[in-house]
């Protein structure tokens, strides 16, 4: 493997790394899809397992392992090099996983699609309605992955389970789940909902109101095929969803404690729901 070293942030070779951030990245072929930005070694394979193209890598010179040459030789792009004292100005990019791969993002699969190819056959799915953190969004993947989750969904005001901090928290389970998006023909949450009624989901919100069932209801354990909501974190989920909704659950608290971070209660929710 044949490595260019970078000698300056100007070098126009590396500009997609530079002089755009992530919702440019998203954005900068529209209307064909954009990039983003694949982080670690682990995280990078699963997205080229995954059939994701890659553009370029960028590594720190000083810190290329046998792991980060084995999966650069995978591939036949471009490998930007530069010292670390080059590279640490970069702008929320610092290489704490050794390098940095620019993929091609995919087309994302219609709701059409995604109810005839994917929920005919699922049985737990998840949507994420207006989670907003990348953080959250990457764990909630993660656990979903882990808890044998079937399909995830997510509303327009979700942070894109792409953008780098996700995919990376997700530790590329991202690459492996099927996911979309609602689009703006579909609407959340009237039209997504009858969507997956008609799918035979009965839909589950995790809320914390006093009329919701303990989780380890068998009324929610009973049901056949599961649609669960989670929302984001302070505001919850909004009060036309809970409307729609054939239940509302919450985990049982002690100590006083109100509620968990969205991620945390998602996990738990996942086993208990699944087990």
């Amino acid at each position: 493997m044949e490595y260019t070293e970078i000698k300056s942030l100007s070098d126009e070779r590396i500009s997609l790394y530079i002089d755009y951030n992530e919702n440019q990245l998203f954005h900068v072929n529209e209307p064909a899809p954009g990039y983003f930005v694949a982080e670690s070694c682990e995280v990078i394979e699963r997205a080229l397992n995954a059939s994701y193209e890659p553009v370029s890598f960028l590594a720190e010179k000083e810190n290329i392992t046998d792991e980060i040459r084995s999966t650069m030789d995978k591939c036949n792009v471009p490998v930007y090099v530069g010292t670390h004292d080059v590279l640490k100005n970069i702008a929320g990019y610092g290489l704490t996983r050794g390098m940095l791969c620019m993929m091609k993002r995919k087309t994302l699969i219609s709701i059409a699609e995604f109810v005839s190819e994917i929920l005919s056959e699922a049985k737990t799915i998840v949507i994420l309605e207006d989670v907003m953190n990348p953080t959250n969004v990457g764990a909630i993947v993660r656990s979903a992955a882990a808890m044998n989750i079937d399909a995830l969904l997510f509303t327009s005001g979700c942070a894109d389970p792409l953008y780098r901090r996700a995919s990376r928290v997700s530790m590329g389970t991202v690459f492996q789940m099927p996911w979309t998006f609602f689009d703006k023909k579909t609407g959340w949450p009237d039209s997504g909902i009858k969507i997956l009624k008609e799918s035979g989901f009965s839909i589950i919100a995790t809320a914390l109101l006093d009329d919701t069932l303990d989780i380890r209801d068998e009324r929610i354990k009973n049901c056949e095929k599961k649609a669960i909501i989670l929302g984001t974190e302070g505001t919850g989920i909004r009060k036309e969803t809970l409307e729609l909704c054939d239940y509302t659950v919450k985990i049982p608290m002690a100590h006083g404690v109100d509620s968990l971070n969205v991620a945390a209660a998602s996990a738990v929710t996942f086993w208990e729901m699944t087990r």
